[in-house]
């Protein structure tokens, strides 16, 4: 596809300049005849350096500020220029503002989000237009930006249980590290000659580190190294982001709120789908899309396959592994009643509400749990250090 820059008048004879997206010079006419415009000029733009996403505050507050005005009734059009006004960025508010031009001159809402893909998080444009479609905008931004506000909480704990100990820790092993390269070796000959050569256990640990201090941090700073490039190497494909999910679901806690997560957004999205009229393989694939999750994305896509072959979702679910035998269960009673989007939505809550309870535990658990290992590992360093002394003190007192 290449982008096409165009001016051209509106049927209310207003001039308007944007680009679009089309296979040839011909197509991009076509497609700008169809929108009700006369061209003035159409030529090729010049290639841009790729958009990069709004960043996660930024479109919090723009989404917060978008369902606030829709829910006071004011047209989506007239409300997004309202909100350029507000916004302090110069870049992101002229992509609302050329949004808003393309939905002033008949472009769809989706079509419209959609030509700015890159800058808005997955299926934006299609739950606003769903949101249009069945009058409940207001409700599907505030739904969204509840999930949004639990995933950056749960990031927000996460950040601020590790970064007081590993602030503490960076400063301990700095401190440790002068001390067994400086002092402890100082140190050896004295407590040799006091016990006789026979030093204990830790003791001669504790001297191996220091001889080793050097060494052991060189290993220490490669393996990051290579941990750090390996995961985000993993990254860059599904198969690679599907063995990250595999391992962050194995840490205690913090796997468990990841999955909830998961679920509720993935639960959330497909009462969106429901809402805009979406059959259930459409939602389930489009609901696994906008959780993030690709594990989720490739269970979703064999069930809707399944379901689209005629298989009852129950059965058709009763082999993924990270979508639970309960979510199908409610979708096939929800379906069978008539009442899929409530039962989605229920689903939603559910798993918000447990991603909330296990985020307090993990606040609570994450933080002494850091300080406990901290506090020991100093503990053990004293105890190297005071246990021939304390020898020497205990034989004298077995002499007199």
């Amino acid at each position: 596809m290449a982008t096409f820059q165009y001016q051209a008048l509106t049927s209310e004879g207003r001039l308007m300049a944007g680009t679009i997206e089309a296979a040839d010079h011909d197509q991009a006419a076509d497609q700008l005849g169809r929108m009700n415009l006369q061209v003035n000029s159409l030529d090729a733009a010049a290639r841009e350096k790729p958009r990069t996403p709004v960043g996660r505050n930024e479109f919090l507050l723009f989404n917060q500020q978008l369902a606030a005005l829709t829910r006071a009734g004011i047209p989506l059009e007239r409300g997004l220029r309202e909100l350029a006004h507000d916004i302090a960025s110069g870049a992101m508010r002229r992509l609302v503002v050329a949004i808003a031009d393309d939905l002033e001159a008949g472009v769809g809402i989706e079509e419209a989000f959609a030509k700015h893909q890159r800058a808005f998080p997955p299926l934006y444009g299609r739950i606003l237009k769903a949101g249009v479609e069945t009058g409940r905008l207001s409700e599907m931004l505030t739904s969204l930006n509840r999930h949004l506000e639990m995933s950056g909480q749960t990031r927000r704990i996460i950040f601020e249980a590790f970064t007081y100990p590993a602030v503490v820790f960076t400063m301990a092993s700095l401190i440790v590290t002068g001390i067994l390269l400086y002092i402890v070796p100082q140190f050896r000959e004295i407590l040799e000659e006091m016990v006789g050569g026979h030093l204990p256990g830790l003791t001669l640990g504790l001297f191996a580190m220091a001889s080793n201090v050097v060494a052991f941090w060189g290993i220490v700073g490669v393996v990051v190294g290579v941990v750090i490039l390996t995961w985000l190497g993993l990254s860059t494909t599904p198969g690679g982001r599907r063995f990250q999910e595999s391992i962050v679901m194995h840490i205690p806690l913090i796997g468990r709120v990841y999955h909830s997560s998961v679920l509720a957004r993935m639960a959330e999205a497909m009462a969106m789908m429901i809402a805009a009229g979406c059959d259930v393989p459409a939602c389930l694939r489009l609901g696994a899309g906008a959780s993030g999750s690709e594990r989720a994305v490739l269970e979703a896509e064999v069930v809707a396959s399944q379901v689209e072959q005629g298989v009852g979702i129950l059965e058709a679910g009763q082999f993924s592994h990270l979508l639970p035998r309960l979510f199908f269960y409610s979708m096939q009673l929800g379906a069978q009643r008539n009442e899929l989007q409530d039962n989605l939505h229920s689903l939603s809550r559910m798993y918000a509400d447990h991603t909330r309870c296990i985020q307090a535990r993990l606040e609570t658990v994450l933080l002494p749990i850091m300080i406990i290992f901290l506090g020991g590992f100093v503990a053990m360093m004293v105890m190297a250090l005071f246990m021939p002394m304390v020898q020497v003190i205990t034989s004298l007192s077995a002499a007199s």
